[in-house]
């Protein structure tokens, strides 16, 4: 039974090679949460319920790096926890609470939301003067996990998963503007138009949140 285990996995490594075909390996992480030492955590809201009935309602987001060879370009993203659609995204070279405010500011001008809660991690970016001016400002309720803890923000850390696998770890960027470019594309082009999940009756984002306001 090993044996033919063994010669089932050499054939298809053999036919992976004369195909061209490689497998997709996890990358290395890097650190981009930081908690800040002395700053204010906001309530978790969520307790790792990410359903709700409509859009607009709880949105979550993070922040996650993009290798290239000119450097990490950083990737701010705002995802609807109803559709899985991602409603804000932002791009830099740093993790400066800018990075973050301007995928919430690029969510709100979308969206226009009322009351809708935004959970996230305990990054110092998220618990930041600014960020928390900026929720107060438009009526927004954060909403931060437990320090170190990927299932309290197990949502958005699924998008990353599958940004990485079908995106990310599949190119080479040789410049923070190649990565950009593909990116744009990945987000708007295919994940929300088209990319379909099993979570949503197998519907894309933007035809769920569609199908649901047409019924209501």
């Amino acid at each position: 039974m090993d044996m033919g285990i063994r010669v089932s996995k050499k054939r298809v490594a053999r036919l992976m090679r004369e195909m061209n075909i490689c497998g997709v390996s996890r990358r290395k992480s890097t650190q981009t949460t930081v908690k800040a030492q002395k700053a204010d955590k906001a309530p978790d809201l969520v307790k790792r319920d990410f359903k709700v009935a409509t859009v607009n309602k709880l949105w979550v987001a993070d922040i996650t790096y993009v290798p290239t060879w000119s450097g990490f370009l950083y990737l701010s993203v705002v995802v609807d926890a109803f559709s899985r659609r991602v409603v804000g995204w932002a791009m830099a070279t740093h993790l400066k609470s800018e990075l973050v405010l301007s995928a919430l500011n690029m969510a709100l001008y979308q969206r226009r939301p009322q009351d809708v809660i935004h959970h996230s991690d305990q990054g110092a970016q998220y618990t930041s003067i600014a960020f928390g001016k900026r929720c107060r400002e438009a009526g927004v309720r954060p909403s931060m996990g437990s320090a170190g803890d990927c299932y309290d923000n197990a949502l958005c850390e699924s998008f990353f998963a599958t940004l990485e696998c079908e995106l990310i770890n599949r190119r080479c960027f040789r410049t923070h503007k190649e990565a950009r470019l593909a990116i744009f594309s990945y987000i708007e082009g295919w994940y929300n138009p088209h990319r379909r999940h099993s979570s949503i009756a197998y519907h894309a984002p933007i035809a769920y949140e569609k199908l649901h306001l047409s019924q209501a």
